[in-house]
């Protein structure tokens, strides 16, 4: 047998690896959507760091905001599912907010860190304090706020 004739052969059983993803899979698909800035501020890096923090501990799904600003479709459509979405942007720019305006899409909780007196300082990470100190002030309440509003999800932008 041929290798491609191997690769159109009938799947075989999902090994428990194969089960364990697809099962975490579908948990992930049931949860809140959290895009992030990311750009070179410590304030971006803070955004970052924080929405992969909730992806991590399995509070939301964090997916790609740079997909969703350069029409990527399967992340559009994912941006324009209807899962509620947080977004949290670093500094006063919204680049978050405005490349999911571009899909037509507005989440149901956005952050902007320099409204919580986050410092947007170029050339530097924020320091573990700072994230610690954002993610108990600023994010779980934003995700608590998230998680209660029973308005609709994605809303038209």
């Amino acid at each position: 047998m041929t290798h491609s004739q191997q690769t159109l052969a009938a799947p075989a059983a999902a090994s428990p690896a194969q089960a364990a993803l697809r099962e975490t899979q579908q948990r992930y698909a049931q949860l809140p959507l959290v895009y992030a800035c990311s750009g070179c501020s410590s304030a971006a890096q803070l955004a970052n760091q924080l929405a992969l923090r909730l992806d991590h501990q399995g509070l939301a799904e964090m997916s790609c905001i740079a997909g969703v600003a350069s029409d990527v479709k399967p992340l559009v459509r994912t941006a324009r599912s209807g899962r509620p979405i947080l977004a949290l942007d670093g500094c006063a720019l919204h680049c978050v907010r405005h490349a999911l305006a571009r899909q037509e899409v507005r989440p149901r909780v956005h952050v902007d860190f320099s409204r919580h007196a986050v410092a947007k300082d170029l050339h530097r990470l924020p320091s573990a304090q700072e994230c610690e100190a954002t993610w108990h002030s600023v994010v779980l309440p934003a995700l608590e706020t998230l998680l209660q509003d029973g308005g609709p999800a994605a809303q038209p932008a």
